[in-house]
This record gives C-alpha cells, sequence and structure tokens, in this order.
C-alpha cells in the first residue's frame, strides 16, 4: 500500500512514473467495466420482468379459467407458465453464468490492473478530464469535496 492510498487529497493524483497512454488506457478499462455493470444491470431487469411476467402469467389463467376458458388456461399453463427463457434456463441462472463466467473475472482483472499500474487509484483520467475543464476559483468547480479539504 502506499502512502497517499488512504489520503483523500491524492486519491486521484497520478502516481509518480504513470504516463499519459497509461492513464488513457486505464480510462478505457474503467469506461469497458462501467459498461458490463450497465448491461448487468439489464440483465437484472430482464430477470425481473420476465419473472413478473410469469407472475401476471399466473394470474391472468386464474382469470381465464374463472371466465370459463379453461382450454386456453391449461394451453397458457402448459405453454408458457414457467417455461425456460433459454434452453434449460431460467433468468436468474442465466445472470449466475454471466456473473461467474465473465463479470468477476472482469472485476478483477480491472482492479489486478489498477493495482498494479496506478497504485490502485481509480479514475485517474476522469480526475485528470475534471481538472482540465473546471473553471478555477468557481466555488462550484472545486477540486474536491469540502469534507476532503480539511
Amino acid at each position: 500500500m502506499n502512502e497517499h492510498q488512504g489520503d483523500p487529497a491524492h486519491r486521484h493524483h497520478r502516481p509518480e512514473g504513470v504516463d499519459d497512454p497509461t492513464v488513457e488506457a486505464l480510462g478505457s478499462l474503467s469506461k469497458a467495466l462501467e459498461t458490463t455493470e450497465r448491461a448487468r444491470g439489464h440483465l437484472y431487469s430482464f430477470h425481473q420482468l420476465t419473472g413478473g411476467a410469469d407472475l401476471e402469467l399466473g394470474r391472468a389463467v386464474r382469470l381465464l379459467r374463472e371466465a370459463g376458458h379453461a382450454e386456453w388456461a391449461a394451453k397458457a399453463e402448459a405453454e408458457i407458465l414457467g417455461r425456460d427463457v433459454i434452453p434449460g434456463h431460467w433468468t436468474f441462472q442465466i445472470i449466475e453464468a454471466y456473473n461467474d463466467t465473465y463479470y468477476r473475472p472482469f472485476v478483477e482483472l480491472e482492479r489486478g490492473v489498477v493495482n498494479a499500474l496506478a497504485e490502485g487509484r481509480d479514475h485517474l483520467y476522469e480526475a485528470e478530464m475534471k481538472k482540465a475543464r473546471r473553471t478555477f476559483a468557481h466555488h462550484d468547480h472545486a477540486d474536491r469535496p469540502p469534507a476532503e479539504d480539511s
């Protein structure tokens, strides 16, 4: 652990010896992982929406029976209710496979790269972009949050 790792004032400062191409590569890696996080969120949305649809279908099956349409209720129940979304998989199994096969290895790789190349400091690219784009001496363009200034 380096001397500044726990120091908020240095958390986003480029470690000595880290060049521009490395900072750019780390920024790109971070963006790729952030996109993966969003994709994972969409998988959870898919999971919840599909589950909600299946529960609502169960209600429709019950209502079809109550309305005297037992044949349609039986067909919906047999053909769709509780059906695999892809062969052998419900949505929770897709999420588990994604997490095990892609998401967790990506998170571990990103953390390893940042630890090895930037002393564990996240968002160097973004921090430098903030510094370059902010208006100095403007109260809404602070270098860091007020708690970090003390």
